[in-house]
């Protein structure tokens, strides 16, 4: 170790925090295909757990090639039986209120649009300039097919929106505010609670999008009042490419938001195939298509691993790898010119860290050649998602000391 090097990033420290590790030994139960890989991509991607593998097998070989259609006897409740499971372990809300189905974006297009709907007379909608692309297109689109005035926060790019800079866009006009729990560039935790908080003293519904909080850190829908949400399960939920996401309405408000696409899952007694459209009963109108039944069975045993290691010490770790990281960032990266792009509160914090360069894009790619593979978000953040479960102390130090080592040779 160098002698202008602090002791807290000796070699040793990492080896002594993973020994350390509660959680140390669920990457066991992972697949590591390339054990020299330094993955810090599952916030966007994570990894396949094994458990998963052979559940797949099993429901494809034995339930699809033995039982065929008479599988539906049983597959038919999985949307709201592994919902339930992701309310009570990883949602912080009730059973009966989440739903596992479509994609992220039909979900939170579904849920604007009630919402929207159910705040008739109000014109206008409250969103993050900097939020994730896909919940912004959704609300363009419904704000200009309902003549609707799109509201843009323009926060603090690593903090990200607060209370007060909601609150500086509510009026009585406001149908809706939609933000992230989690910022994707970031890693900024919003204020669940106080924002959902004022905007329902404004008269407004609140939608989060939860895709880059759920299985990193706690979430409480119900605690913080929180009127619908949405998420996907592909990242810290471990459940595959393109596995279904889910959908958050609270109990009280089933019965006033009405789903706007209405397909024949989500209707009263489907089988009965009758004329006209009566929603089912409860978080099931929500439903719309056939689930996808082998991809829901991979939701499922993520979110069992998830329960298993407990948000609780999850949380604990990834406060923990993000901390290792930012230290490893003010002793080696700073000095280089890189930026922390992500707030240094733990607190205000998920579970991956954005640091900044005007090359970030180009060190990006190299150091994916160089076996470490994190992603890149415009303009300039190299983000990387320390996945807890997945992630050990040992992987951040050897990220930060490639990347020094790229930094260091592109500057001659």
């Amino acid at each position: 170790m160098a002698a202008t090097e602090p002791a807290a990033i000796d070699p040793a420290r990492a080896a002594a925090l993973d020994a350390a590790d509660p959680l140390a030994g669920f990457r066991d139960r992972f697949v590591f295909r390339d054990p020299d890989l330094v993955y810090l991509d599952g916030n966007s991607l994570g990894r396949l757990p094994r458990a998963t593998g052979k559940r797949l097998a099993q429901v494809v070989e034995e339930e699809w090639g033995g039982d065929l259609v008479r599988g539906w006897d049983h597959w038919l409740e999985l949307p709201t039986k592994v919902g339930d499971a992701l309310a009570g372990t990883v949602l912080g809300a009730r059973a009966g209120e989440v739903l596992v189905c479509d994609s992220t974006t039909i979900n939170f297009y579904k849920l604007a649009a009630a919402a929207i709907k159910a705040r008739q007379g109000r014109r206008a909608i409250v969103a993050a300039h900097d939020d994730f692309p896909t919940d912004r297109y959704v609300l363009e689109g419904l704000a200009a097919a309902n003549g609707l005035e799109l509201r843009w926060l323009t926060a603090n790019p690593v903090n990200g929106p607060l209370p007060r800079d909601v609150a500086a866009a509510l009026d009585e006009e406001v149908a809706l505010v939609a933000l992230s729990h989690v910022n994707y560039r970031s890693a900024a935790i919003a204020d669940m609670a106080g924002i959902t908080r004022l905007a329902h003293d404004a008269g407004a519904l609140v939608l989060w999008d939860l895709s880059h909080s759920a299985g990193a850190i706690p979430v409480e829908l119900e605690a913080s009042g929180a009127d619908a949400a949405v998420g996907c399960t592909y990242k810290y939920l471990n459940a595959g490419p393109g596995a279904p996401a889910y959908l958050y309405v609270r109990t009280g408000l089933q019965g006033e938001l009405r789903n706007p696409i209405q397909g024949w899952f989500g209707r009263r007694d489907q089988f009965a195939m009758g004329q006209g459209y009566e929603p089912a009963p409860g978080i099931a109108s929500w439903l719309t298509g056939t689930p996808t039944i082998v991809a829901l069975v991979a939701v499922e045993e993520g979110v069992r691993l998830t329960a298993e290691a407990g948000i609780a010490a999850i949380r604990a770790k990834g406060i923990a790898l993000t901390e290792f990281a930012i230290e490893l960032h003010d002793a080696w990266l700073a000095p280089l010119g890189f930026e922390l792009g992500s707030p240094r509160d733990a607190a205000r914090r998920g579970a991956h860290v954005a640091i900044r360069r005007s090359d970030a894009k180009r060190l990006c790619a190299e150091l994916i050649e160089a076996g470490v593979v994190p992603d890149f978000r415009e303009p300039d953040s190299i983000r990387l998602g320390l996945s807890p479960l997945t992630t050990s102390f040992a992987n951040v130090r050897t990220a930060m000391d490639r990347l020094r080592d790229l930094a260091t040779r592109a500057a001659g």
